[in-house]
């Protein structure tokens, strides 16, 4: 009971987190009034205050548990919603609104969003080791599949039916994040020992397990080349994220036939929706290939697609062009599908399920460093007619995470007594 529960709700908190932290920037610069850059700095901020906030919601993850810290921080991203909603700022409305209060609101709902992704993680390593990768593929759907009923389908119906007002829309995500927080404190445990189990359903604990756990310190975790390794590579993926997600609105609103003309962005999402239908798969897909070939391997696959939203962006020519929306749709699924999945099961299998957290708040806390700013990058070199330059940094960078995945390829996996590609690897 408890593994459905937490795979039902693990879709649910990927699909919040993908659209509360990176994809609502897309909504927003869609429908008001305010200048793209100043809205996506709101961002921005609350991305670099993330790098300090991981580091403190890991510590507290460990300390009290993942339920007792994801469900305040919930209920901080519900109560902020509203003044979203409320700041207006509306090209339907005129355009006045509270900048005040849409900085604060906006700022807040990014930097305690941040719960979703890391509590969802925390839980999946805690309780799976044999079928981490398949879990975490399940889970994950929900990051791509926002794209599809998220950015496309709410863009489409706040242009359309609400006459480019999105204050509904933000009501009604605070109401849902509100029974999602109920719901995570009715069905979830921390742990399956908290309830008696073990993980995976094993009638045994985990024979990788035989120490007790470590809470590693930052400069233990820093002095590890393997931590770097990680900070590289996916450091370079998440990166790469940050910047094609919270600037593709801005993208494809230049490739108008007019300033403000959000035509093409129209017939974008239409598009991303479609090429994301077919990539939610893929998010499966490699939580089953960690599961056969290890994390190392599947993560070099990983990096290779994420060129492909790079170049469908890159080449999208005036006025946009259909078949490279649809590649471009189809690699946001698989990046942002692939990059949660992975992500942790890379840190678990370079660590184990025990010191986990102790190594993934520090290590997500030094990779949102370059993240931190990388919209606000991507947005600035596309509105000053910069974007084909701005997207051959995103192939260079992408080129250096797959070359440093390279490097781990002889790295044993953590817990490999209770993996079974390991086992088979071992006879």
């Amino acid at each position: 009971m408890y593994a459905i529960a937490f795979m039902i709700l693990g879709v649910v908190f990927m699909f919040m987190y993908s659209g509360l932290q990176n994809d609502q920037i897309n909504i927003i610069n869609s429908f008001t009034a305010w200048d793209s850059n100043d809205t996506t700095m709101v961002m921005t901020y609350g991305n670099f205050a993330c790098i300090i906030l991981t580091f403190i919601y890991g510590t507290c993850y460990i300390k009290f548990g993942v339920r007792k810290t994801m469900i305040p921080l919930m209920i901080i991203s519900a109560l902020r919603c509203p003044g979203i909603a409320a700041a207006d700022g509306l090209k339907a409305t005129g355009g006045q609104g509270n900048w005040v209060l849409f900085w604060i609101s906006l700022f807040a709902v990014r930097c305690a969003c941040m719960s979703f992704q890391m509590g969802g993680f925390m839980l999946c390593a805690n309780w799976f080791l044999r079928y981490r990768g398949r879990v975490m593929g399940i889970i994950t759907l929900g990051s791509p599949l926002f794209s599809v009923v998220g950015t496309s389908g709410m863009t489409t119906l706040i242009a359309k039916n609400f006459g480019g007002d999105y204050r509904p829309f933000y009501i009604g995500i605070a109401v849902i994040i509100v029974v999602i927080a109920i719901l995570t404190g009715l069905l979830l445990k921390d742990y399956p020992e908290d309830a008696g189990l073990h993980p995976d359903g094993a009638e045994v604990a985990p024979k990788s397990e035989a120490n007790d756990e470590v809470n590693l310190t930052v400069g233990q975790v820093l002095k590890m080349g393997k931590a770097w390794q990680l900070i590289i590579s996916f450091g370079a993926f998440q990166f790469i994220i940050n910047a094609c997600m919270g600037s593709m609105a801005t993208r494809f609103i230049v490739l108008g036939s007019s300033a403000g003309d959000i035509s093409v962005w129209l017939t974008a999402v239409k598009w991303l929706a479609m090429g994301a239908i077919i990539g939610i798969p893929m998010s499966y897909v490699f939580g089953l290939l960690d599961d056969k070939i290890g994390s190392v391997k599947t993560s070099i696959i990983l990096g290779l697609t994420e060129f492909l939203p790079i170049f469908g962006l890159m080449l999208q020519p005036q006025g946009g062009s259909v078949p490279l929306m649809v590649m471009w749709g189809f690699g946001v699924a698989c990046m942002t599908g692939g990059v949660p999945t992975m992500h942790p099961c890379i840190t678990a299998y370079c660590f184990g399920r025990r010191e986990y957290q102790s190594a993934n708040r520090i290590i997500m806390a030094v990779q949102l460093i370059p993240s931190a700013f990388a919209a606000q990058m991507m947005v600035g070199m596309i509105t000053s007619g910069k974007a084909t330059q701005a997207y051959i940094i995103l192939a260079v960078i992408c080129a250096i995470g797959i070359i440093t995945m390279f490097t781990m390829l002889k790295m044993k996996d953590a817990n490999a007594a209770d993996r079974d590609y390991a086992a088979k690897q071992a006879e």
